[in-house]
């Protein structure tokens, strides 16, 4: 699986601009619903009581916030890049600015678990998240993760 099994073109944002965390998640929230038919709402209030437990800022720019909802089929990403890092509470302390958000069917506990971490071993790869970095494109970044490989797998 690559992260383009999970994040389709259309949940790309190339650019993200928000001036805080709050912020970054309604934008993604928003962007979930639009790709999604889940209610903003609803998808905002997920990611933040998962928030609530525990920033899901994990280290080196990286963020991936994420919840359980029902009323989907499978699991739904965004890729977000932003304009400027932000404070994301991250458990090294540095700002974040790529951000790939899940939602996930309420009862897709192992599959869930398996697509987060996945992302987490993807942006892990410095010189990966540095291509995402460089590029405002929403096609390159779409095609960046499309054919996303793991350190491993390489």
């Amino acid at each position: 699986m690559d992260l383009g099994d999970l994040v389709g073109f259309d949940a790309v944002l190339p650019a993200l601009r928000a001036g805080n965390k709050k912020q970054v998640l309604q934008e993604i929230a928003a962007r979930v619903a639009r790709v999604s038919g889940l209610d903003e709402r609803a998808v905002f209030e997920g990611f933040s009581q998962r928030e609530r437990l525990g920033s899901t800022g994990v280290g080196h720019g990286v963020a991936i916030p994420h919840a359980f909802m029902d009323g989907i089929a499978s699991s739904v990403g965004v890729f977000a890049r932003l304009e400027r890092p932000i404070d994301f509470e991250s458990t090294d302390g540095q700002p974040v600015d790529l951000i790939v958000a899940l939602i996930s069917p309420s009862g897709a506990g192992a599959d869930h678990l398996k697509a987060l971490a996945r992302i987490a071993r993807v942006l892990r790869d410095v010189g990966f998240a540095a291509k995402l970095r460089a590029s405002r494109d929403p096609h390159a970044l779409w095609a960046l993760l499309a054919h996303s490989v793991e350190p491993d797998a390489a």
